[in-house]
């Protein structure tokens, strides 16, 4: 066959691969959302792929595509499922049997995934396999009707001149009987056709009835064997119904999955919760906290604007009436505390300021909010650790794990298993029913969402998930600062100047503010009042007198133990960014 021909196979393949790829995804999103959400094989691929990405990419993601990074990578897996899906669809055209085995590939890669997941059970198979099985159904479906379609286009070009079936790559297609079989008149009633073989010489005589070529020498390619269609079916026809049932049994399937998955949503359950009256109230926030600064980070975060950083695709949700934390290893006592118990415990309010290790210099991965929850500390007391115990390893519902220094939960500071934020149960992307909050770490060693389970251990003997990929084990928050106006690249008139913004030194406090003007001696800023060491605090310099121009500013902060922010300028990997935040801007007149 032409060149050209076997590019109109190969369509017709790619659009069976793409087809199949569809209606598999669905069925399997549909299986998922009536049994377990997270057990669809794109999301498990996903979350495989979350943890093999290394870390340079994993900061890159980060950095660059925000709270947007999860959206990306599925948009990835999917690409390359289709891509993949493309591929088998080709080779099925040829052999309905490689189609299959592309098939299965695809099947084992999403079962390993799904199998592999934290807490998975055998019911976790279901989904992919499910997807898998109707995937084949649809592929062979479709591959039959597209060879009758392709005969059909092909026998146009097959009538030119010069032209021969294996030229292309493509075997020749028997309609009907066994391979080897006769394709003359004589059988045409029983059924079977074979597609037109061409002469080499378009003048050569052909028998009565039959349409036939001389295969190229040497050719060794098996017929492809499609049963007879029925009569007064056009092929494009049948093609096109067969491709509409599969977009509508895709469509359907991965609609009707994700409205399925909601009946795991727990907002009504997060609703009816009725939180006591904290025994340790946070006390009145003091005059002063938020400067009169247009365009300044508010002092209180609010849920809705606080970052989100973990490496969950589908948030958990967790039923508050099944939740319990297990608290075990090395303790003379091992403790399970059910949610009720927790809000039964005396609740501490206070205000806390958690900040990502992927935070670069002036970056946005940082939050201040109002905390409601139970001593951390409390608990591990009343489970007694061991001597020598040295670390927490905490472990979400979804398998990741956080790994925080003991001592530092003992030292006094509010460490809180928090089931509240800003005067609300906790937002279900923050950790519902509970979470951990330890200030002054950064939250990949100390702020464990959704919570379960609490192991006592040692640095040497368990390694939480981010130290298995590089960063660092123990990781205190660093002295910062970040200038939130005027924004780079924007344009202010010449006059004042408030370059303001909020710096931050968990557990320390931060004492002191400067700003450089183009290289210039440093100017101490004016600071906010704040309740505890434990927030961030706003700051503002007033430049009296800006000129007309390009500018830049910089910034540093001064903690409470004399630390001045370095100017060192650091990568966020191993253990958080450092450097002083800059701003460039033009004064106009």
């Amino acid at each position: 066959m032409t060149a050209r021909a076997g590019r109109v196979g190969a369509a017709w393949g790619a659009v069976c691969g793409v087809l199949t790829a569809a209606v598999a995804i669905g069925i399997a999103q549909l299986l998922a959302g009536l049994s377990i959400p997270n057990a669809s094989p794109v999301i498990a691929v996903g979350q495989v792929a979350i943890n093999l990405t290394p870390l340079p990419v994993k900061d890159w993601a980060t950095s660059t595509f925000g709270n947007n990074d999860k959206n990306v990578l599925l948009t990835g897996v999917v690409v390359v499922v289709f891509l993949y899906a493309i591929a088998v669809g080709v080779v099925a055209m040829r052999r309905l049997g490689y189609g299959f085995a592309g098939l299965a590939i695809f099947a084992v890669i999403g079962l390993a995934a799904a199998l592999t997941r934290p807490h998975a059970t055998a019911g976790w198979a279901f989904p992919t396999v499910g997807g898998a099985l109707v995937g084949a159904f649809v592929l062979y479906r479709l591959v039959i009707a597209a060879r009758r379609a392709f005969l059909g286009s092909a026998a146009g070009v097959a009538g030119r001149p010069g032209t021969s079936w294996a030229a292309g790559g493509l075997p020749p297609i028997v309609f009907g009987g066994r391979e080897g079989d006769s394709a003359g008149a004589g059988d045409s009633a029983g059924g079977e056709l074979r597609a037109p073989d061409l002469p080499d010489d378009p003048g050569a005589a052909r028998q009565p009835g039959e349409v036939s070529a001389p295969e190229p020498p040497g050719a060794n390619v098996p017929p492809l064997r499609v049963p007879a269609r029925p009569a007064g079916m056009p092929a494009r026809r049948a093609f096109l119904l067969t491709a509409g049932a599969s977009v509508a049994v895709a469509a359907i399937g991965e609609v009707a999955g994700r409205q399925l998955s909601t009946r795991h949503n727990v907002s009504a359950a997060r609703s009816a919760v009725r939180f006591p009256r904290a025994a340790d109230p946070a006390p009145p926030l003091p005059a002063g906290v938020n400067l009169p600064v247009p365009g300044i980070s508010p002092f209180i975060t609010p849920n809705g604007q606080f970052y989100r950083v973990d490496t969950a695709l589908i948030v958990p949700e967790v039923d508050p009436a099944n939740w319990q934390l297990r608290i075990h290893g090395m303790v003379d006592r091992e403790i399970t505390v059910t949610y009720g118990e927790l809000l039964r415990r005396p609740l501490i309010e206070n205000y806390m300021t958690l900040c990502c290790v992927s935070n670069p210099v002036a970056g946005p991965y940082i939050g201040n909010a109002k905390w409601l929850g139970a001593s951390l500390a409390s608990l591990l007391r009343e489970a007694r650790p061991h001597a020598g115990a040295s670390q927490l390893l905490c472990t979400s519902t979804d398998g990741f794990t956080s790994g925080t220094p003991l001592s530092v939960v003992l030292d006094g500071r509010d460490a809180l298993v928090a089931v509240a934020m800003n005067g609300a149960a906790l937002p279900v992307e923050h950790g519902f029913p509970a979470r951990l909050v330890v200030p002054g770490l950064y939250g990949y060693v100390s702020a464990c969402k959704w919570v379960v389970d609490i192991e006592v251990t040692t640095f040497q003997q368990a390694v939480a998930y981010w130290a298995q990929r590089g960063w660092s084990q123990q990781a205190p928050i660093k002295t910062e600062s970040r200038i939130d106006v005027p924004l780079s690249g924007s344009r202010v008139k010449a006059g004042r100047v408030a370059v303001a913004g909020v710096a931050w030194a968990q557990h320390k406090g931060i004492e002191a503010v400067e700003v450089q003007v183009d290289g210039g001696p440093w100017h101490e800023a004016t600071l906010a009042a704040v309740p505890n060491i434990d927030t961030w605090r706003q700051w503002v310099w007033e430049w009296e007198d800006a000129g007309v121009g390009q500018h830049t500013v910089q910034a540093r902060a001064t903690d409470k133990t004399g630390y001045t922010q370095t100017a060192l300028q650091a990568d966020v990997a191993p253990n958080g960014a450092t450097g002083y935040p800059s701003a460039q801007f033009t004064v106009y007149q």
